[in-house]
């Protein structure tokens, strides 16, 4: 079978990625807005799960919006896009559109964009039409009133007006919506402005360093539908704005602003990202001790906010110690140098200089090679003459750091390095000594650097038996994890996975300040601690889902909560992990005796290797009773099941009966949080609620699920919460991912208690005795999401 490739305005290949076999595929290009013939048919590529599929290779460039459709008529179409960051798209079926499938996606970052045309069964085959539109990325918009744009690039402090439109981007809950950029600087305050007179105007705005913010309806104006949003950019960079309507389907013209309305002078942060800076032309190059002139203007390249520049180049050594100073009396200066090993430092005021506009940068430089010293103003536009100097920060400083003493294990052969770099799996011997670089707090200290790639397990570890030994490492993008002690009391052993492909930096230092002596440092690959390792993969996972939408006389009905069950047993399974003997119980299945026969059947089967799963997607109640220590508000919280309930303390005897390694309980539903002391009393079990326990629990109608618990967890056991992307998805991880989308997704929804009182639904989380590394789940050997794995 000929496989067909099409093209956008971006460039697209096919291609068959790691975790597929099968034979080459033909190409063929089309243009965007163009349609494909393609087939599934036995030979072709499968997923781990059984689907056969088609994979398509996309170059995208960042802010670039995509709509993806997949049709047949032979089979139930199933459609997935993974990116770089850890991106991850799936939709099985288009709004109204029967078994058919549409992915609207914008691209988050340049890079490789792959998607999947598959189907949602196993072994499913037949003809299919794809077909990509969209695909340009956001047109530039400059000067004031732009009209009728459907999305762009925003200056701060000049207005835009658009069109919400059929044919725009549509959200899930189908809502049309146009996307915005605008960048902003760490530190500043902005306020977005989203006025319209043909619709209810509703905001969403997300950026760098986790900024996550929605809004409905401007408070500051009774009765107004239009929204606004006043946030402080945590990070450099550019923040996306969604103009969109509270309403599905709503339309109509609309005036967009972001204005700059109080920066935080103090700690406005870098002036541009590295990455957004202009060529690296020079103006000229400086050494160590030197002062030099320069003169801000016209002429002169500008950054993305509209300031002057002027750039100098350094050639510098590792360890040098600089004290950088930019001087002005014409323009508030502003200073920056990046370079080698991440160096990447911005000033705007001299802290010693007595309330002076001067800038001034003290800063260690991280390995040989050429800097960039960045010479511009804090505000736009701004002109004149500047003095930049660049000394030696202390007598040492330009002499570089000493030559260490060390050498090199290697097959029993040892050998003379001149240190700064190891590979895994090497041995290094080193001297602590008088004239090594110092910590902050007088700590002498050696660094050594190796290469990693994500999922990558090593240990790092430090022997000496003349100082205390202490190890710091430094990921790529600036994380720091120390250790002081190892299993042998003064040695150190730092065992961790790589989160991210780089260059690792490992700190060689004492606990106390001023320790000198030999000593023996290694990186070498680990298999993890032995709990870790001892954790079986496979269909190890034991688990009842119960997920109830249709609840007849007892209880009002609920959408998509009886498909929490069934999507969840399926991912898990798909995933290779869910046994056989596990049981999902919906609608007029679930009743009180139905689950406590699951218990019995499935509780019987699972043993000491294997972990445990309860889920209930559905209502949640409480009883009056008396108070107790288990029960402090006299409160008894049920899961409310098709004839009857089930209290907290009867899960908690059902629980007790268990013997398996990690037994977990996660309850989508009101009070649900009322279950966790009753349950979570001894080692091995975790629980995962939806709500605190005298707070209601909301449907998660925006993501087409139950409960927003029962969405994120089924993305985290398919590998979404594998963070350090080891194959396994352990306590801590699940619990941090889980968190993370709660705060992005679920920080504004409101729930009450049963008196009414008023507040936001909050996730509860209570590991008990289960640590945070230990493994819930081992994924399929591919290391990545289930359904992603292709």
């Amino acid at each position: 079978m000929r496989k067909v490739l099409f093209s956008t305005a971006l460039s697209l290949s096919l291609a068959t990625g790691p975790l597929l076999t099968g034979p080459a595929w033909a190409q063929q290009t089309l243009r965007s807005g163009g349609q494909v013939q393609g087939e599934l048919e036995r030979g072709d590529d499968r997923l781990n799960s059984g689907e056969f599929t088609d994979v398509y290779e996309i170059e995208g460039r960042a802010g670039q919006t995509l709509r993806a459709t997949m049709r047949s008529d032979d089979f139930d179409t199933y459609l997935m896009i993974r990116g770089p960051g850890d991106f991850s798209e799936d939709n099985d079926d288009a709004p109204d559109d029967g078994t058919n499938s549409a992915l609207d996606v914008r691209l988050p970052a340049n890079g490789t964009y792959r998607l999947s045309a598959t189907s949602y069964e196993p072994g499913e085959t037949g003809r299919y039409a794809l077909a990509l539109s969209g695909g340009g990325g956001a047109a530039a918009l400059s000067g004031r009133g732009q009209a009728d744009a459907g999305g762009g690039r925003l200056t701060v402090d000049d207005p835009a007006t658009g069109i919400l439109a059929s044919g725009d981007r549509r959200l899930q809950a189908g809502e049309f919506a146009d996307d915005w950029t605008v960048p902003v600087r760490r530190g500043e305050t902005y306020t977005v402005s989203f006025d319209a007179s043909d619709f209810d105007a509703y905001l969403m705005v997300r950026g760098p360093g986790g900024l996550s913010e929605d809004n409905d309806d401007d408070t500051g104006q009774r009765g107004t539908r239009n929204s606004r949003i006043t946030f402080t950019a945590p990070a450099d960079g550019e923040v996306d704005i969604a103009a969109t309507s509270f309403g599905t389907g709503e339309t109509g013209r609309y005036r967009l602003m972001v204005e700059r309305t109080t920066p935080a002078r103090a700690d406005r942060g870098r002036p541009a990202r590295p990455d957004a800076l202009p060529p690296r032309d020079s103006d000229g190059t400086v050494q160590v001790g030197q002062t030099v002139s320069g003169d801000l203007g016209r002429g002169d390249r500008r950054l993305e906010g509209g300031e002057y520049l002027e750039t100098w180049t350094l050639r510098g050594r590792r360890g040098q110690a600089l004290d950088l100073r930019l001087m002005s009396s014409a323009f508030d200066p502003y200073l920056a140098i990046q370079g080698p090993g991440g160096l990447n430092e911005f000033n705007d005021d001299d802290p010693d200089g007595d309330g002076a506009l001067d800038s001034r940068l003290f800063v260690t430089l991280p390995a040989d090679g050429e800097y960039r010293i960045t010479a511009t103003s804090y505000a736009s536009g701004e002109e004149g003459a500047y003095r930049l100097a660049v000394l030696a920060a202390d007598g040492r400083a330009s002499q570089g750091r000493p030559q260490q003493e060390s050498y090199v294990e290697d097959r029993g052969r040892r050998q003379d390095v001149a240190g700064g770099a190891i590979a895994i799996g090497q041995t290094v011997g080193g001297t602590l000594q008088s004239g090594d670089e110092q910590l902050d707090s007088g700590e002498y200290v050696d660094s050594f650097t190796f290469s990693g790639r994500r999922g990558q397990r090593v240990a790092a570890e430090l022997t000496s038996s003349a100082f205390d030994a202490y190890l710091m490492l430094r990921t790529p993008s600036g994380e720091q994890l120390d250790n002081d002690d190892g299993e042998n009391g003064t040695d150190s052993r730092l065992d961790t996975v790589l989160a991210e492909d780089g260059e690792y930096e490992v700190m060689v230092t004492s606990y106390s300040p001023g320790e000198t002596g030999s000593y023996r440092f290694s990186v070498s690959p680990s298999q993890g601690s032995p709990r870790q390792a001892a954790v079986q993969g496979g269909a190890r996972v034991f688990a009842i889902m119960v997920g109830i939408s249709e609840y007849g006389d007892v209880a009002g009905d609920l959408a998509y909560t009886d498909e929490d069950a069934e999507k969840l047993a399926e991912t898990l399974e798909r995933g290779g992990v869910l046994n056989a003997s596990s049981v999902v119980l919906t609608n007029a299945e679930a009743t009180v005796a139905g689950v406590r026969d699951a218990f019995q059947s499935v509780a019987r089967q699972a043993g000491p290797d294997d972990m445990f799963l309860f889920f209930f997607s559905g209502h949640g109640s409480q009883e009056q009773g008396s108070a107790s220590a288990q029960e402090p508000d006299g409160r008894t919280e049920t899961i409310v099941l098709r004839d009857g309930e089930i209290s907290d303390v009867e899960m908690g005897q059902l629980f007790r009966g268990l013997n398996t390694r990690l037994s977990l309980l996660v309850l989508d539903s009101c009070f649900s949080g009322g279950f966790a002391r009753n349950v979570v009393d001894r080692p091995g079990v975790m629980g995962l609620f939806s709500s605190e326990e005298d707070l209601t629990s909301s449907v998660a109608d925006k993501f087409e699920a139950g409960g927003y618990l029962s969405h994120f967890l089924r993305a985290g056991l398919a590998g979404e919460g594998d963070v350090d992307g080891d194959g396994a998805v352990t306590a801590g991880e699940l619990a941090t991912y889980l968190r993370r989308q709660f705060v992005a997704e679920v920080s504004g929804v409101e729930a009450e208690t049963m008196e009414g009182q008023r507040n936001y639904q909050n996730l509860v989380i209570d590991r008990g005795g289960v640590q945070v590394d230990d493994v819930v789940l081992r994924l399929a050997s591919t290391g990545g999401p289930v359904r992603g794995a292709f």
